[in-house]
């Protein structure tokens, strides 16, 4: 079972609590009703706990949750709200009940043994590495093996691995990277310009326009397949209480740049329809260019990463999110 992952299971201190656990996609879930007799909470504050979750930022939601069919004590099923792994943690960290305190205890010495345990594994490791080059190398690799259809050319990884090696600095972020454990620092929250759709489909006539005249594009790109574009557009400003669900610059633009590419919302054009917008809304927002007028993301990068995205497997949308974020505040 080498690299396979190990499951950890948690059982009360009086050893009198059992909760079904539906395993799926490689996390765990529970319906809210669980987790209110997992931390000995009624299901009132299981709710609260989750919508500030969502309202403060701490989770996405469209990541964490899932509908599954669930099977009532009347025997009939029902389509039920399951929450995974990640909203399972973060309210057992909340919530005030002793079943709470004993979770928190528990998790928290878990953590402890594995990150004392990944840093003598991560330390042996990179003791073993000559230098960079050799996780550089091994980013060509995996850019040059992530499409079937449409290998990226060296020139073009060159770009975003020069952004890459310029935002890790480190080996600390490359093994983040490797090992899925990136995160979204440094955020700008200063959204001065809000996407709207009217003019972002102005934007994409003219960019049409210009690609016609020069020969690279037909009459079919940019031709929406239904409203699903609109939709977008809508889960990027999306608001609760009054506070974008992604609050930042980096956050909407990353993204407007995968939803675009991989949820197809137009005929022809997915990939240089999301690069451009995904560019377009940065230099509405004052934040394509670093303090010394370079281009946070080059012409090579941005045609690697678009490519990126698109092979990318779904299951990976966060690790892909939060690399967008990074190689923007790189």
């Amino acid at each position: 079972m080498e690299n396979k992952g190990e499951i950890l299971i948690y059982e009360t201190p009086d050893h009198q609590m059992k909760v079904e656990v539906k395993f799926e996609d490689e996390t765990v879930w529970l319906t809210q009703k669980q987790m209110a007799l997992l931390f000995g909470r009624d299901r009132v504050a299981i709710t609260q706990h989750i919508g500030n979750i969502f309202k403060e930022g701490e989770l996405d939601k469209i990541s964490v949750c899932k509908d599954f069919l669930h099977t009532a004590e009347d025997g009939k099923q029902y389509s039920t709200t399951f929450y995974n792994l990640d909203v399972i943690i973060s309210v057992g960290y909340r919530v005030k009940s002793k079943r709470g305190t004993q979770f928190r205890q528990w998790a928290t010495q878990r953590l402890k043994e594995y990150l004392v345990k990944g840093y003598s594994l991560n330390e042996k490791r990179l003791s073993q590495l000559s230098g960079s080059f050799l996780q550089l190398e091994r980013a060509i690799k995996l850019i040059q093996q992530s499409g079937s259809s449409e290998q990226l050319k060296l020139s073009e990884a060159k770009g975003l691995l020069e952004i890459l090696s310029g935002y890790t600095q480190s080996f600390i972020l490359l093994n983040r990277y490797d090992s899925n454990s990136l995160e979204a620092e440094r955020l700008n929250t200063n959204i001065t310009y809000e996407i709207k759709y009217n003019e972002a489909f102005e934007a994409i006539i003219e960019l049409k326009k210009q690609l016609i005249r020069i020969k690279e594009a037909s009459g079919i790109f940019g031709n929406q397949k239904d409203e699903s574009f609109k939709g977008i557009l809508g889960s990027i400003v999306q608001t609760f209480d009054a506070q974008y669900l992604y609050p930042s610059i980096e956050e909407q633009a990353a993204h407007l740049l995968y939803f675009v590419i991989k949820n197809h919302p137009f005929s022809d054009g997915n990939k240089r329809i999301g690069a451009f917008l995904f560019v377009w809304f940065l230099e509405r927002n004052k934040h394509r260019f670093r303090k010394n007028g370079e281009l946070k993301i080059n012409d090579n990068a941005l045609v690697a990463l678009a490519l990126l995205v698109a092979q990318s497997n779904p299951n990976d949308k966060e690790i892909m999110i939060k690399l967008i974020i990074n190689l923007i505040n790189s």
